[in-house]
């Protein structure tokens, strides 16, 4: 038996000796073990940076870099040891997995019997997080964005023993994009179930910053597994609002899915609390709770989870599901073996849809706890805390009351009351082991009906029966575009919701430039516009606008209310090194709480600079409680010679933080969870004028730069950084010695982000104007901040200087088709970019640009096949080629390919593999219909269902109108007209899994040749006219993207010729539109060959 042919099964270990004490004296066992996972490994990080500004990813912007893309996985699993911490107590066991972003990967209730959390016994990812790989099961903590960027790399872990014998394991990172550090802590008490989760965000950058908290818990499902969320839910609202539903039942189309129509021909399939009423890929989320719970129940185990966090800062409750359907069960296949169908059960912290992004000020620091527990024997429950649940049911004529409770409640008094009349009551000991069930003599739904758990008089839960909220809640609507917004207010609502929910295809900007457009003075618009171009580097346009917002709003008030601009005033001056206009700026800043603790801080960072220890010491400790003004101040000791003081300001940091990288380092520890947190150190240190101490945390980076290159490397970043740093403190000989080392350290993975790596290329390249490292290093830096025209003259200084580095010619030939649409001249740098590294990304990028070049089949399939070693390497390259090999007839070799090769297609991107199989299956047949008719029938009807090795499911919506056309004329051509005529219905029949309108395409076409065939002339007709009305749409459609799209997994740098592309469309739906018309006035039989196509 082989490894791909074992059932695969994670084994939890026994508790080692010491920890099996502590758990038969009833406490909390907690011990670090590797468990040895089957695991399908993620491909290698992709060399080449992604700059994917228009890429649409849960709602809001799927950019990617810095982060490293991984667009593969290994098809064959085997056995891998992964770091695993273990916490247990009487009646939770967990295993959680540091190395792959922190998560819980298994949640065990030990009296039930029952992973209450689903347990994903492989390690499969599947390409659906931002980066690339990503895993189902356990509990996932998303931040600052969904899916969480780092969800696929390691974290910092410590395992804490408190006083009272809770047991905490700490988890800390730096997020890979904001670079905001996360904490989270998951803890066990002695003697209760509650899972308890504190998570502490931190905006350690210098500008305020946008962040959602998700934690996203998978429960195993099936047609008897239900969502539960409190009575008062009435509505659910999808992605962005962008449509509602009635809950529990849906009472209306959601998804395209009719459920009022299904549920007229089965009973309760309009119920999308549970799992097998929804066919398809399906969000949603609540739209307003007075309660502060929700979870699932497994009616099959009889157990299930309850989730509990304060209403007040956690209103997100959601549910998705890839489907009960053909979709579901293909996505089921590329994330797990056996273990089957999965529900998520999200909880937001700070917000309640996705996207919905909250604020985070620089220094600020958001700290909050949620909590999970197993229940059984409860059913779906009604209310709940994190003391106890209640499940309320009808039970025939009477009420079946449920309780459970977290911890063990000896003589806790259940109690049924009405009208402040007792009905029922009873005394027991509950427990997490010992649930409650008994039938009250009432019905459920007797008005005023209440029922409570009791313990020691104090009440710890209530249910009281209540209506849910019938009016109808708010949807979302696309704003409209700036010249058509009346107020310069609305102008700037607008701009920052798109900047706060980091829309990917609705600029901020337009709205902020029309709004000083029509007045100059709108000191709003300019200081977000001002903010903005701070963040690109540019920071005389920002000095500019800054200055205009804090004259305008000191213009008759020297105190503003507001302090931001001259914050971001006194930023963009220090970045200047003008620290004298910096400091003044940032001490009125300061006169305004928001922006005080950060102002201070900046302070306190120029005046050690400047050797102001004594106003840097002052200054830091106004700035408390930020974590930088500890290590401030502790190295102000230092530099007043106070060194012990200042070791034990260190030791007081690390005592209240041992996982802040920065305190450590300072403490004399080496920072090697990746090679870019060290950088990040240095920075901090090298802006207070801490050189030394930056030269020592990045020291080491050398050493572990391979550690996780998923995460990026330094390579001659570090380099450049610290001749930076060496520059400004005056040792220019050693500036120019790393300068030089920088120059001979490969460029792999180095993918430079914020202004600190902006700063030092751009003295790098000041230094040495001959520098091709550096001045290629800064034309990506410009490529990802949108500076196209600057980063295209600064990649032209590299390769004119004879870089030999690919990616700095591949970023060339982004720059050029970004500044000067010059593709030719792209396409000759893809194409020595080829010659200097043969890769698969290349060799896409070059054909997914032959395309906007209106280049033709042939010549594009000869420029693939001549790198025809690189074609595999690819599921997307291979749906290319496939492709093409039937543009130019091969249609044998195509099929071979789509039938031979496994996919693994991105989420939101299916479709495509399946669109190219039925195309090739379509015209195999074709070649049949004269020759081998029952042939093509066999073939047709096996690919309704399409094989596993595709990696998707067909859209119950998206029906291969083509493939049935042809089966009917197969099966007529076989002499089975009663069979073609059935297919020819069923090409055309309407389903209430398809009720979403959908633009007129090519099987639109196929529908009216379906029309013809059973003698529908009007219905044919309406065919034809559809396409020739969506192609009138296309040519007067602008270039936007669908402004509410959910994912767009779009994954090349270069930028959609959307008008080439709706003009190219627009004649081909003409075409088939004129062609139908000719064959319908012919009255003849419908020549269906594709290869009659124009």
């Amino acid at each position: 038996m082989t490894d791909a042919d074992r059932q695969s099964r994670i084994e939890l270990p026994e508790a080692p000796a010491d920890q099996a004490a502590i758990l038969a004296a009833g406490g909390v066992a907690c011990w670090s073990e590797p468990l040895w996972i089957d695991t399908y490994e993620p491909g290698e990080p992709d060399p080449y940076p992604l700059f994917l500004d228009r890429r649409v990813y849960q709602g809001s912007s799927g950019k990617v870099y810095p982060l490293p893309m991984i667009d593969s996985v290994a098809h064959e699993k085997a056995p891998r040891q992964w770091h695993a911490i273990h916490l247990e107590n009487a009646y939770v066991r967990l295993a959680l997995l540091p190395a792959i972003g922190g998560r819980i990967h298994i949640g065990y209730d030990k009296v039930a019997g029952y992973d209450f959390f689903y347990r994903n016994n492989v390690i499969k990812p599947a390409l659906v997080g931002l980066a690339g790989p990503w895993i189902s099961g356990g509990v996932e903590f998303n931040w600052p964005q969904h899916h969480r960027p780092a969800t696929f790399l390691p974290v910092d872990t410590r395992i804490e023993r408190e006083a009272d014998g809770a047991v905490v394991v700490w988890h800390s990172d730096l997020d890979p994009l904001q670079r905001m550090r996360g904490v989270h802590g998951v803890r066990l008490r002695p003697g209760s179930s509650l899972i308890e989760l504190e998570a502490a965000l931190h905006n350690r950058t210098d500008v305020p910053q946008t962040f959602l908290w998700w934690a996203n818990v998978a429960a195993r499902a099936h047609e008897r597994y239900q969502s539960f969320f409190p009575d008062d839910v009435a509505f659910v609202a999808d992605h962005a609002r962008r449509a509602i539903s009635a809950f529990p039942r849906a009472d209306r189309p959601y998804y395209g899915v009719d459920y009022p129509a299904l549920a007229a021909e089965r009973p309760d399939a309009d119920r999308i609390d549970v799992y097998s009423s929804i066919p398809v890929p399906t969000s949603y989320m609540i739209t307003d709770t007075d309660d502060s719970f929700f979870g699932g129940y497994d009616h099959a185990a009889d157990a299930g989870f309850v989730h509990w966090a304060d209403r007040a800062i956690s209103p997100g409750k959601k549910q998705w599901t890839w489907g009960d359907g053909p979709i579901g069960r293909a996505w089921d296949d590329q994330l797990t073996d056996d273990d089957g169908p999965y529900v998520e059960l999200m909880a937001g912290v700070y917000t309640d849809n996705q996207p919905d992004f909250s604020w985070m000020l620089p220094g600020e620091t958001k700290r909050f706890r949620q909590y999970w527990y197993p229940i059984h024997a409860t059913g779906a429950v009604r209310q709940a805390t994190t003391d106890a649940a209640i499940g309320v049911r009808a039970d025939g004529d009477g009420t079946l009351i449920t309780a459970i409770a977290t911890r063990v409640l000896p003589a806790a008094v259940i109690e049924v009351r009405r009208g402040g009349a007792t009905v029922a009551r009873w005394t027991v000991d509950l427990g997490p082991d010992a649930p409650f069930a008994a039938v009250a003599d009432i019905a459920v739904d007797a008005a005023g009906l209440e029922v409570r758990v009791l313990h020691a008089g104090e009440t710890l839960v209530a249910w009281r029966a209540r209506a849910g909220n019938a009016g109808e809640p708010w949807v979302a609507t696309a704003p409209p575009l700036p010249d058509d917004i009346a107020s310069n207010d609305e102008l700037y609502a607008t701009a920052m919701h798109l900047l706060q929910y980091r829309h990917p295809t609705r600029s901020a900007v337009p709205y902020l430039h029309e709004a000083l457009r029509r007045d100059a003075g709108d000191s709003r618009a300019a200081t977000a516009l001002g903010s903005w171009h701070l963040a690109r580097g540019e920071y005389a346009a920002a000095r500019d606008l800054l200055e205009a917002a804090t004259a305008q709003l000191t213009r008759r008030n020297l105190n503003p209310r507001d302090g931001e601009a001259a914050y971001l005033l006194g930023l963009v001056h220090e970045r200047l090194g003008d620290d004298h206009a910096a400091d003044r700026c940032l001490a009125k800043a300061a006169w305004n709480a928001a922006f005080a603790p950060a102002a201070m801080l900046a302070r306190a960072r120029i005046a050690l600079r400047a050797g102001s220890t004594v106003a840097a010491l002052d200054l830091a400790r106004s700035a408390a409680p930020i974590p930088e003004a500890g290590r401030i101040e502790a190295l102000a000791l230092a530099r007043r010679g106070e060194g012990a003081a200042s070791v034990a300001r260190v030791a007081e940091l690390l005592a209240a933080d041992p996982l802040d990288p920065a305190t450590r380092a300072l403490a004399g520890e080496s920072i090697d969870r990746d090679a870019r947190t060290a950088l990040e150190v240095g920075a901090e240190f090298a802006r207070a004028g801490a050189v030394d101490e930056a030269l020592a945390a990045t020291a080491a980076t050398a050493a572990t730069v391979e550690r996780t290159p998923s995460a990026g490397l330094a390579g001659p970043l570090r380099h450049y950084l610290r001749a930076h740093w060496l520059e400004r403190s005056g040792r220019a000989a050693e500036a120019d010695d790393e300068r030089s080392l920088g120059r001979g350290t490969s460029t792999t993975l180095a993918f430079p982000a914020g202004l600190d790596h902006f700063d030092a290329l751009v003295a790098a390249v000041a230094a040495d104007p001959h520098d091709v490292v550096a001045a290629g290093l800064l034309g990506m830096w410009l490529l990802d901040a949108g500076r196209h025209a600057d980063a295209l003259a600064h990649l032209r200084c590299a390769t004119e200087g004879g870089s030999t580095d690919p990616v700095v010619w591949r970023n060339l030939a982004i720059a050029l088709v970004a500044v000067d649409d010059d593709e030719a001249a792209a396409d000759a740098a893809l194409a020595h970019a080829l010659s200097l590294r043969p890769d698969a990304r290349l060799l896409l990028e070059r054909d997914v640009l032959a395309v906007r070049r209106r280049t033709d089949a042939a010549t594009r399939l000869s420029l693939l096949e001549a790198h025809a070693v690189l074609l595999d390497a690819r599921d997307d390259l291979a749906v290319r080629h496939a492709n093409l090999l039937l543009d130019v007839g091969r249609i044998d070799e195509a099929w071979i390919l789509l039938t031979t090769r496994r996919f693994r297609p991105f989420e939101g991107g299916e479709g495509l593999v399946i669109a190219a199989y039925d195309r090739a299956a379509c015209r195999l047949a074709e070649r049949m219909l004269e020759t081998a008719p029952a042939d093509a029938v066999s073939l047709l009807e096996s690919g309704f269902v399409p094989p596993r090795t595709l990696g998707e499911g067909r859209h119950p919506a998206e029906r291969p109108v083509q493939r049935w056309v042809l089966l009917g004329a197969a099966r007529a051509a076989a002499g089975d007209a009663a069979g073609a005529a059935e297919a020819w219905r069923t090409a055309v029949a309407p389903s209430p899994l398809a009720v979403a309108p959908r633009a007129a395409g090519e099987s639109t076409y196929w529908t009216g040749v379906a029309h013809l065939h059973l003698a529908d002339a009007t219905s044919a007709a309406s065919a034809w006219d559809a396409l020739d009305a969506r192609a009138t749409a296309l040519r007067a459609a602008s270039d936007e993207v669908d402004y509410f799209a959910t994912s767009v997994p779009e994954l090349t740098s270069f930028e959609a010729a959307t008008a080439t592309a709706r003009a190219a469309m627009a004649d081909r739906l003409e075409r088939l539109a004129e062609r139908g018309r000719a064959q319908q006035l012919a009255a003849r039989p419908v020549d269906v060959s594709e290869r009659t196509r124009t």
